[in-house]
């Protein structure tokens, strides 16, 4: 689920950092051999392509010739959140993978091929979506196992395709951003709804255009079946990066999940002056450089506050 405004501090922020990277001749892929993509950190960024051309993939993405790295063996599966395509959710994201050296691969689900609203349908049925996707990435790169980054609801939703549908034989790490893992009361709007309407009537003219959107709720028979006998499955790793100023995930906290394979970072434990909130935090460089630690944890990158810390420093 994703809220109407972004933080405007992120890209106050960025647009401070970025040139001091570019100065400092610390590019992220200053140590590829690609051409490096230009990464903007701007919410706004992506907009028109996903307007104009919606089952367009976001830059760096979708090269079916991408053959991964030694460096980084596991291509990197992109999963957008409610209502967003993954051209404007990872306009960010998407180039700063592959100017880290990543292959890249993106998709839309749950939605109507063509349009810019994806990611509504019912969540199983954009599971076994996520599946065949998976599938098709590993049979063109030769790759063993991916690694899942998601926004929101592509943060939850793939929990389902690795306890239900066989994918935690086939990912190594998930990386989610502010994920409705437990659900969202809206700010306390669910629970008031559902306190005054018994009947479910509500609940029954949202779920034909956003099914999605209903079994997000929390205290949804969906989640309750998603998070029964623990949060996790053997084999994979998590991550879940959040925000205090979460305003659509709320409380922020239910992102969180449970478990020995996993690690939970609030943002705000590391930069208390970031104020971003659950849109802003897929173009946040503070939080994708936790993405990118969590990606490769051999080789931590400092993460930028504000600007007293080192730029990023590429892959090797």
């Amino acid at each position: 689920m994703r809220p109407c405004l972004p933080s405007r501090r992120r890209w106050v922020f960025a647009a401070l950092v970025m040139p001091l990277m570019l100065l400092a001749g610390q590019s992220p892929a200053s140590a590829q051999s690609r051409t490096p993509l230009f990464v903007s950190y701007n919410p706004l960024g992506g907009v028109v392509q996903a307007l104009t051309a919606p089952d367009s993939a976001p830059p760096g993405a979708n090269d079916w010739s991408c053959k991964p790295s030694s460096v980084h063996p596991d291509p990197v599966v992109l999963v957008p959140g409610t209502f967003a395509d993954m051209a404007d959710n990872f306009n960010s994201i998407s180039p700063l993978l592959y100017d880290y050296g990543y292959c890249v691969f993106a998709l839309n689900y749950g939605g109507t091929p063509g349009s810019p609203i994806q990611s509504v349908g019912e969540i199983s049925a954009s599971a076994a979506q996520l599946a065949a996707f998976v599938s098709q990435v590993l049979a063109a790169t030769g790759a063993a196992k991916v690694d899942l980054v998601g926004h929101s609801q592509g943060g939850m939703m793939p929990r389902y395709y690795l306890k239900f549908l066989g994918g935690a034989s086939k990912v190594s790490r998930f990386v989610a951003l502010a994920p409705s893992n437990h659900g969202t009361t809206l700010d306390g709007l669910v629970t008031l709804v559902n306190d005054f309407d018994a009947l479910g009537l509500v609940n029954s003219l949202v779920a034909p255009g956003c099914e999605a959107c209903v079994e997000q709720e929390a205290g949804s028979a969906f989640l309750a079946n998603l998070n029964a006998g623990g949060d996790t499955v053997p084999g994979v790793s998590y991550t879940v990066i959040e925000t205090k100023y979460d305003e659509v995930v709320t409380p922020y906290r239910s992102a969180f999940l449970t478990g020995s394979n996993v690690t939970n970072i609030t943002l705000q434990n590391q930069c208390p002056l970031d104020l971003t909130d659950h849109i802003g935090i897929a173009f946040d460089p503070v939080a994708l450089t936790d993405m990118l630690n969590a990606l490769n944890p051999g080789h931590p990158i400092p993460v930028p506050c504000l600007l007293v810390l080192p730029a990023a420093q590429p892959r090797r």
